[in-house]
This record gives structure tokens, C-alpha cells and sequence, in this order.
């Protein structure tokens, strides 16, 4: 695939009147309502995040994963705790157990010891481990940067899903993101060969996402696919813009209406290292879901077998934060004792 010729299948939406919060914000609301009930993935353009925070963010991340990994693994999420933060090594991570063939850094909202969150011990909350080394003295602050500055973006685009429901522009924030939990994560998908013995036949094996909306950055190199109604198709980087999908959890607040689509990473052969830059807009982890009554074309019914994992998303009845937990123990069960 040819990064800079592709033609996205998937709609581009222009979404400066939803980050302006003006009158003409509806017709934005709109076209992502379309998206979600007919791909579940859509590009969003003129954003509003600083395309220099962006830029300052890959080379930095670049060093990062240029380091030996004997010195990255100063930062293994071993180390984490709790908190579920830090680096794990390729092949380190599981999607449906087996390996996916990237590295990567988990981070999320930085919490200090005495936060009643972190004195509770709750789980994938807490500090996060920085990489300090030569090179690297604004990676810390550039992260930070950039986690507060998607997350400004995540609220805005939430209110366009409610208004694309015709609920009020804060229902979500009402009810489950007032404090948002935020996952963030660098991948580095590595151009080199996958070693042999090792059962790493993707760089991210097909999965849907947890929580409400996933915003993505990925660089120019691409690999990013999308299972739709009407097969496989590409996602690849459009300029200026951010991939968003749904999540589990907006396909149960919404009986299906709008579902999270499966999707995946094909193996890194580009001859260039392939970073990818996920942050995920999820419901506050004490947040109860609930399915949101009164939707036109809302069913709510179990298509298990449709799905991917054959797991019934609408069966789920109980806090965001337990759906998960009983997720992530599965993608690094050696650390699994750290979060159940």
C-alpha cells in the first residue's frame, strides 16, 4: 500500500464546528452518526490539536524505541503496578493470545500517590513511567501535552454522538465522562522479520476496542484495516486527521445502532518503523452502563455469533471498569495479578 495515494473508503469529516461548539455543529453530528451506523470508523479533519505537539511527539517516540531494549525495559510494566503503565517488548502483547508483532508504552491520566483513586489501589490508575534518557528531556511534558490535548477532542466528539442521537450535546458527560478514563499508548510496529518460532502473524490481530471512542494517529506509513459490512478495507493515513472508532461500549448503550467494528494491523514491511498512537476515551471506571432506551432502529439483540470473540456485548450489565479488567487480564496475563 502506497501511504501517500491511497484513497480512504471510510468518510472524512470535518469537525471544527463541533471543536467551536457553534450552531453548525449539527450537520458534523450528523455525518458521524452516518459513519457509526454504517462503518463504525470515520477520519476526522481540522481537529484543532497542533500539528507541531503531533510532530514533536513521533520523533520523540522514535528515539524512544531506537534505545536498546535492555534500557527501555527500565520502564517494563512490570514496574507499573496497579497503575498498568510502561513498556513491554515485541511480541509482549496478546490480542485473542497470540502475540502481536509491535512494542509498545501504556500510559493514561497522570495521578499523583495521593489521589483517593490511588490510595484506593484501584486498578489502571496511577503515575505513569516516563523514559528518561539523552534526547528524551520533552518526552514527559509532550505526552502529557498531547493526552490533555485528544482528550479536549474526545469530549467534543462525544457530544457530536449525542446530538447524532438527538440526545442533548452533554448526555455522555452527564452520565459517564465527566472524568473520563484515559488509556494512551505509543506502538512501534518494527519493519524487521518476525524471529522464527514466533506465532506473530500480525502486527495487531483482529479485535474491536473496549470502551465509547477510540482517537487514533498513525504516521505515513499505514497498515490499518477495517472489517465492514462489506469486507476488509483499508484505513490508511490521511493528512491532518485523527481515526476515530466506537467502542463496546457505545454498541451497548446503543442496542447496536451503532457497533464496534473489528479491526486489525497487518505485519510492519515497509522497510520504515511504523508508529501508531491510540488514545482511548473510555467511561469513568466506576461508571455503570446502561442501554440508552427509546432509540429508532436499536435492538439490542445478541449477534455473538456475528461477532469476532462470539461475545454478547449487550449481556454486560454491571461498571466499565470490570468489562476491562476482564479484558486486559487476558492481553498480558503474566501481569494479570496486578489488576484483579
Amino acid at each position: 500500500m502506497n501511504p501517500t495515494s491511497a484513497v480512504s473508503q471510510l468518510p472524512v469529516i470535518d469537525v471544527s464546528a463541533l471543536v467551536a461548539a457553534t450552531p453548525e455543529r449539527a450537520a458534523a453530528a450528523d455525518q458521524i452518526g452516518a459513519a457509526c451506523r454504517e462503518h463504525g470508523f470515520f477520519y476526522v479533519s481540522h481537529h484543532g490539536v497542533d500539528a507541531a505537539l503531533i510532530a514533536r511527539l513521533e520523533l520523540l517516540s522514535h528515539r524512544f524505541f531506537d534505545l536498546p531494549e535492555a534500557t527501555k525495559m527500565q520502564w517494563r510494566m512490570a514496574l507499573g503496578g496497579r497503575a498498568w503503565r510502561g513498556y513491554f517488548p515485541l511480541g509482549g502483547e496478546l490480542t485473542s493470545g497470540r502475540p502481536d508483532w509491535k512494542e509498545g508504552l501504556y500510559l493514561g491520566t497522570e495521578l499523583p500517590p495521593e489521589h483517593p483513586r490511588v490510595r484506593a489501589r484501584m486498578p489502571v490508575h496511577g503515575a505513569n513511567l516516563f523514559p528518561q534518557a539523552p534526547g528524551l528531556e520533552q518526552f514527559r511534558a509532550t505526552i502529557l501535552d498531547y493526552i490533555d490535548a485528544v482528550s479536549r477532542l474526545g469530549h467534543r466528539l462525544m457530544e457530536g454522538i449525542a446530538l447524532s442521537l438527538g440526545l442533548p450535546a452533554g448526555f455522555f458527560s452527564d452520565r459517564y465522562t465527566a472524568d473520563p478514563l484515559i488509556l494512551f499508548r505509543i506502538f512501534n510496529y518494527p519493519t524487521q522479520a518476525v524471529p522464527q518460532g514466533v506465532d506473530a502473524p500480525w502486527g495487531v490481530g483482529e479485535h474491536t476496542d473496549y470502551g465509547l471512542l477510540t482517537i487514533l494517529h498513525q504516521d505515513t506509513v499505514g497498515g490499518l484495516a477495517v472489517h465492514t459490512p462489506g469486507g476488509w478495507i483499508e484505513a490508511p493515513p490521511v493528512p491532518g486527521t485523527f481515526v476515530c472508532n466506537i467502542g463496546d461500549m457505545l454498541d451497548r448503550m446503543t442496542g447496536g445502532l451503532y457497533k464496534s467494528t473489528p479491526h486489525r494491523v497487518i505485519r510492519n514491511t515497509s522497510g520504515r518503523d511504523r508508529l501508531s498512537f491510540p488514545l482511548f476515551f473510555d467511561p469513568d471506571f466506576e461508571a455503570r452502563v446502561q442501554r440508552i432506551e427509546g432509540l429508532a432502529g436499536a435492538s439490542a439483540e445478541d449477534d455473538s455469533a456475528e461477532r469476532w470473540d462470539r461475545a454478547n456485548v449487550h449481556a454486560f450489565n454491571g461498571r466499565y471498569g470490570d468489562y476491562l479488567l476482564a479484558k486486559v487480564s487476558k492481553v498480558f496475563p503474566q501481569l494479570r495479578d496486578e489488576v484483579l
